[in-house]
């Protein structure tokens, strides 16, 4: 019976306040559940951001593949000792206090983790990296910044080239070594995690792409966004694929190797 069963995706959730009286929420985006459910094909789980009480074990028994998500808010700067976010700088300490532990241990274990955006960003800050806090603010910089547009379609589209490393998981997928993003963040990697390689540039040396290359399972970062457009970006759709046959094949040699 469990052989035909899809498999478990967690989706990591921020905390954000809703309704009339701001009552906190464990909230992820739609989009990460579409593409869970359609292109990788497995059954969304959400993550709640419950810091210290969320059960990483649990977690990593039950989940056979980790995403990752974008979010409004900024990796906290303690945990990788940088100077405090400027007022007004939005942060969610809770999904921090589930995310970062986790990151560690489901690579540790093989769980495959794909990370998106600020997940790009906890998954280097995890594994001992740094962040730069306001791309936009440093010199030689391009403005990564989300578009202040109300179409969604301008916000979400492509930004800025990418150039990808040649051999890498990143132009395996793509089948190119450039390609256009979305961009949508003002974090962005300082100093690289050990342990990760970066799989692409912006055009100003920005990180866009890693991997965490001695994992037993695959554990990858894109810095962008292919959930917004997978529909009709074929690229952003292969990432998807990619991660969902990574899950797949984890979860057939753990029944294999039950038998």
């Amino acid at each position: 019976m469990f052989r035909d069963m899809k498999p478990l995706i967690g989706i990591s959730c921020c905390t954000k306040l809703f309704g009339l009286y701001g009552m906190p929420n464990h909230a992820a985006s739609d989009t990460y559940v579409r593409a869970t459910d359609l292109v990788v094909g497995g059954v969304p789980v959400l993550i709640p951001a419950n810091g210290s009480r969320a059960d990483i074990d649990t977690l990593l028994a039950r989940l056979d593949g980790i995403m990752l998500t974008g979010s409004r808010s900024n990796v906290c700067p303690e945990s990788y000792q940088g100077p405090p976010h400027a007022e007004g700088t939005p942060e969610d300490l809770l999904r921090d206090g589930v995310t970062l532990p986790l990151i560690r241990r489901a690579v540790a274990a093989g769980v495959p983790l794909l990370a998106v955006c600020r997940g790009l960003q906890e998954f280097n800050v995890a594994l001992g990296g740094t962040l730069h806090q306001r791309l936009q603010d440093l010199p030689d910089r391009m403005d990564h910044s989300t578009p202040m547009q109300p179409n969604p379609r301008v916000r979400t589209g492509k930004a800025h080239s990418l150039r990808i490393v040649k051999g890498s998981w990143l132009h395996r997928v793509a089948g190119a070594t450039e390609i256009a993003v979305s961009s949508l963040h003002n974090q962005g990697i300082d100093r690289l995690a050990p342990g990760l390689v970066a799989e692409a540039f912006a055009p100003d040396g920005t990180i866009e792409a890693v991997r965490a290359v001695a994992a037993p399972g695959l554990a990858v970062g894109v810095q962008w966004h292919p959930e917004y457009d997978w529909e009709r970006d074929a690229i952003s759709r292969r990432i998807f694929e990619a991660f969902g046959e990574a899950v797949r094949q984890r979860t057939q040699a753990q029944t294999a190797a039950a038998d």
